[in-house]
């Protein structure tokens, strides 16, 4: 009885096995393809409704009017002031927390005891909600209780100083809420290519006598580049797309301010119903992402040829 069923399961070992072989490498990529379908639907279902007079609170004027949403934003000045407000935010962010990153990094470039505890302590920011952030610096900025208003106006006698509910202060209020929580995302990253770095040119011009100043101009910066676009490219999607810090600050106020891509498609979804128009902020500020993404791709990729180049 044995002798036959041996042979029997071997047939069918033989018969499932070739089957397994060509189903392995669709079903490896079924994960990959749920991701597609999941980013796909909603980015179609946007860009179709952005083509639509859209409108929850009109549902009978529904219809499709092409491109006229689009060219209404060419003379919508609250659309500009979107784009300018957006385009300050961005900016600021990224350049400040990108000047501060690299600072820190190069205080912490020595792999000691202290400065990999000194590194993961500037990390605890970074593990804050950017929300609950948010809602922490609006509680220390309180005119009435706040700490950071205290220190305002018992250093530099500021009595009244309004943080975000000044249109004149508000950029800069969220803008240091953004620091403090993205700064350490730079430090890390500059950090860990700053560490990476090949030791013997340093070591070459120590040796020579070169001065510092040189030294960081013409030898570390280059060679920390590719590491610096890296950084900034992941920033700069971030931070233009920012919501929950805005939002949770100011809800894009006091006035239109504060009022970025992202917290102005939101009003227009939640507060003004108007679908067609919300999703054509979403397709403008995704076009956007896309060709700053693909400009700043392309120059990693010209800084890593010129670097195989050099070796």
């Amino acid at each position: 009885m044995s002798d036959i069923a041996h042979p029997v399961a071997a047939v069918r070992v033989h018969a499932t096995g070739p089957r397994s072989a060509r189903l392995l490498p669709y079903v490896l990529s079924l994960p990959a393809l749920l991701v597609c379908i999941g980013i796909l639907v909603p980015f179609g279902t946007a860009a179709w409704y952005s083509l639509q007079r859209y409108n929850l609170a009109m549902p009978f004027t529904r219809g499709f009017i092409g491109l006229d949403t689009y060219l209404d934003f060419l003379s919508d000045p609250d659309f500009w002031n979107t784009v300018q407000v957006s385009a300050i935010y961005t900016a600021a962010t990224v350049i400040l927390e990108l000047l501060l990153g690299l600072g820190i990094a190069l205080l912490l470039r020595q792999s000691t005891r202290l400065n990999n505890a000194i590194s993961v302590a500037l990390l605890m920011p970074l593990m804050t909600a950017p929300a609950i952030a948010a809602l922490m610096w609006k509680l220390m900025t309180n005119p009435g209780f706040g700490v950071l208003s205290w220190l305002v106006a018992r250093g530099l006698g500021v009595s009244d100083f309004k943080w975000a509910s000044d249109p004149r202060t508000s950029m800069l209020t969220v803008v240091l809420v953004d620091i403090w929580v993205y700064t350490p995302f730079m430090m890390i990253l500059l950090l860990a290519g700053l560490r990476s770095l090949p030791t013997q040119p340093f070591e070459a011009a120590r040796l020579d006598g070169v001065p510092g100043r040189f030294v960081f101009f013409r030898i570390t910066l280059p060679m920390l580049m590719p590491y610096i676009v890296t950084a900034t490219l992941f920033r700069l999607l971030d931070s233009i797309q920012q919501f929950d810090i805005v939002y949770a600050m100011t809800q894009g106020g006091p006035g239109d301010s504060l009022m970025v891509f992202q917290v102005r498609a939101y009003l227009e979804f939640f507060q003004y119903t108007n679908v067609g128009r919300s999703a054509a902020l979403m397709m403008i500020l995704w076009a956007i992402t896309y060709a700053l993404s693909n400009v700043f791709v392309k120059q990693w990729l010209k800084l890593r040829e010129r670097a195989h180049g050099a070796h």
